[in-house]
C-alpha cells in the first residue's frame, strides 16, 4: 500500500516512493491524475494505434481476411495490455487512497469501469 506522505488543501500529494498527484475534491474542480506508468500506457497506445493503421491498409489493399483478423486480434490485445497498466496504476495509487479515506464514491466509480473495460 501507498502511504501518503504530503498532502495540501488543494488535494496534492506525494506518496512514500516519489509517486505525486492529486484527486477531485468536495469542491468540484478537477486536478490532474499523475500516475507512475503514464508513458507506459501512452507508448502502447501510440504503437496500438500504429498497428491499426497498417490493418486498415490491409483493408484497402484487399490482403487476406485470415492475416487481417490476425492483425485485428494483435490490436485488441495491445489495447486490452494498456487497460490493464492503467487499471494496475489506478489500484495502486488512487483506490488505495479511497479505501485509506473512506471514499466509496471512487470504489464505486472504479467497479463500473471494470464492469465496462471487461465488456
Amino acid at each position: 500500500m501507498h502511504v501518503v506522505t504530503d498532502n495540501d488543501e488543494q488535494g496534492h500529494h506525494t506518496h512514500a516512493d516519489g509517486t505525486a498527484h492529486s484527486h477531485e475534491h468536495e469542491h468540484g474542480s478537477e486536478h490532474p491524475h499523475v500516475h507512475t506508468n503514464k508513458k507506459a500506457v501512452h507508448d502502447r497506445l501510440a504503437k496500438a494505434n500504429g498497428h491499426l493503421e497498417s490493418v486498415i491498409r490491409m483493408i484497402d489493399d484487399d490482403r487476406d481476411c485470415a492475416e487481417v483478423l490476425v492483425q485485428l486480434a494483435a490490436v485488441r490485445s495491445a489495447i486490452n495490455n494498456a487497460g490493464k497498466v492503467l487499471l494496475q496504476d489506478h489500484i495502486t495509487e488512487c483506490i488505495t487512497e479511497a479505501v485509506f479515506n473512506k471514499d466509496q464514491q471512487k470504489i464505486t466509480e472504479l467497479n463500473k469501469a471494470i464492469e465496462q473495460f471487461i465488456k
